[in-house]
């Protein structure tokens, strides 16, 4: 049985600009939203659903044994996204850590997903994320690539100080690559989609900012891989080979 406090929420849309009509391409035989659909599952943490304001998005998620919620299509952020699904899934909030895992994640291992909930063991803990340690110059210069910095608490886990596109931290010693997967307390949720956006937010175009500039404690699990996100053709096709062989 899984947790029913816990849920794992998978926002999806249509509008991504490099590729359109993202979370319904084929990846080995199924859509991609279903192949992290099926990954969140295997995970066995919780109750898992996709959010979406996309009928054919709900429809591939239905067909194939899922649950899907509709949600409004303005939504800003993922965030926003989730919270409404919240609402709409846990009207007797029963849930108390809600899961935000991209839709663009279909190679992430299902031992990751459990792996973002570690943090929350501590009740000081407001929102839990992953990240692992760049290897290659290249990863630690690219500003498509965000950097977690933190202070060592333990093994294998940071107390985020900042995220940004930069290289960062300067000097010698171990880079984070972090990776967009989130564990909220249902409270810091709550609080968080009431912030307005903030000023590094959105100079640096990262919503956790906006967590970190209002106080909020965000802790990051240490893991030994990222999982390859899918946002142009040459992703898309690099992950379908992964896919075909596994």
């Amino acid at each position: 049985m899984t947790d029913p406090r816990i849920l794992v929420l998978i926002p999806a849309r249509m509008a991504a600009t490099r590729l359109p009509g993202k979370p319904l391409l084929e990846m080995a035989g199924l859509p991609m939203i279903v192949h992290v659909l099926r990954r969140a599952e295997a995970a066995r943490i919780g109750r898992v659903a996709v959010a979406t304001d996309t009928a054919e998005i709900a429809a591939a998620v239905t067909a194939h044994g899922g649950q899907a919620v509709m949600t409004r299509a303005d939504h800003p952020s993922g965030s926003d996204r989730i919270f409404e699904a919240l609402g709409s899934l846990d009207p007797g909030r029963e849930a108390e850590v809600v899961v935000n895992l991209q839709g663009d994640f279909p190679t992430i291992s299902p031992g990751n997903i459990r792996d973002v909930l570690a943090p929350l063991a501590d009740s000081a803990v407001d929102i839990a994320t992953l990240a692992a340690e760049i290897h290659t110059e290249e990863e630690a210069l690219n500003p498509n690539v965000v950097k977690a910095i933190g202070s060592p608490i333990g093994p294998r886990r940071l107390r985020a100080l900042y995220f940004t596109r930069a290289t960062a931290p300067h000097g010698e010693g171990p880079r984070y690559h972090h990776i967009g997967l989130y564990a909220y307390r249902r409270a810091a949720l709550e609080r968080y989609v009431q912030l307005p956006p903030s000023p590094l937010e959105q100079q640096e175009k990262l919503e956790q900012l906006r967590a970190l500039e209002a106080g909020m404690r965000i802790d990051i699990g240490i893991v030994d891989t990222v999982p390859r996100g899918v946002d142009t053709p040459a992703d898309l096709e690099a992950t379908r080979q992964i896919l075909a062989k596994s």
